[in-house]
């Protein structure tokens, strides 16, 4: 071989071993784009399914906290099957979240299988959301039915309120004619006198020598009264304030009180002239002496004397 001939195949082979080195270089590098391409779409992919994740945990937080605003209401509910097939609903969500969480934390992770659980949640977000809103919308329902009840009983407590109030006032009209009748029926009387009496029956001045008192009315006509026998009952309070004599008891308002003396009339219902007497058992002095007149429970006269001596 001369020397030509050896210059031109040691430069072949020079430029071969350089191509197959450019080569060699070219896949490599090619290799190397692969890879960080492939990185980057699994970082992409990642970042999108977190993101998707992110967006519907979000969304069933939301919803959870949707529910739970009226969940204190559930008693007012006739049926609770939305509120069980909310709580199943809910756990299937919370699962798929759970293994989402998990994956992301691995390192080894699925695109795929977090494609698809993404995809499920999605179904199962869009589930819970109907019944959240069908939910919702029968809560709202009975609240304004609710609403409705309690217009109701308020309407019935004011109408229960104004017969209250009638039957109040029937029963003040029928008390208040009750007493105007009871009013109607009590004898009336006028004239009351008390004069002293010696011992010859003759009125006397002086009272320190009355041997008796006798006081005398005039009861008035009274058709609505009732007749028969009536008991006039007379009390004498002396200066000193103390009762005189000690004659029967009679009642008025609940209470028991001691007359002076009494005495019994026929009335009629026309006027009658009743005297009432009582023989003196005690000193009596000058002043002034209280006279009352009582019948069928009622004080009918009380008037000052004044007696000298």
């Amino acid at each position: 071989m001369n020397k030509n001939v050896k210059i031109i195949v040691f430069t072949a082979l020079g430029v071969l071993l350089g191509l197959i080195a450019l080569i060699v270089v070219l896949i490599v590098q090619n290799n190397h784009h692969g890879e960080a391409a492939y990185e980057a779409q699994a970082r992409a992919d990642s970042l999108a399914i977190a993101n998707d994740q992110l967006i519907l945990t979000n969304e069933f937080n939301q919803l959870n906290a949707d529910f739970n605003q009226y969940e204190g209401q559930q008693i007012y509910l006739k049926n609770d099957s939305l509120v069980q097939k909310y709580n199943a609903a809910r756990m299937k969500v919370e699962g798929l979240i759970r293994e989402l969480n998990a994956e992301k934390a691995s390192h080894n992770k699925d695109m795929a299988a977090s494609r698809a659980k993404i995809k499920q949640l999605e179904g199962e977000i869009a589930t819970l959301k109907g019944i959240v809103r069908h939910y919702l919308a029968e809560i709202k329902r009975l609240g304004e039915e609710n609403a409705g009840l309690k217009q109701e009983i308020e309407q019935v407590q004011q109408k229960n309120e104004q017969l209250s109030t009638q039957v109040t006032a029937a029963t003040a009209s029928n008390e208040q004619l009750t007493q105007t009748v009871k009013l109607a029926k009590k004898l009336n009387i006028t004239g009351l006198s008390l004069n002293a009496y010696n011992k010859k029956g003759k009125k006397e001045k002086n009272i320190t020598k009355a041997r008796q008192l006798g006081a005398s009315f005039t009861v008035s006509p009274n058709n609505t009264a009732s007749p028969g026998m009536k008991d006039f009952y007379m009390r004498i309070l002396s200066p000193e304030g103390s009762l005189l004599g000690g004659g029967s008891s009679f009642s008025m308002d609940g209470h028991s009180y001691q007359a002076t003396a009494h005495r019994s009339v026929e009335y009629a219902n026309d006027e009658l002239a009743v005297s009432i007497y009582w023989d003196v058992n005690t000193t009596l002095t000058p002043g002034d002496y209280t006279v009352e007149i009582f019948c069928d429970g009622y004080r009918l006269a009380s008037r000052h004397f004044t007696m000298k001596k």
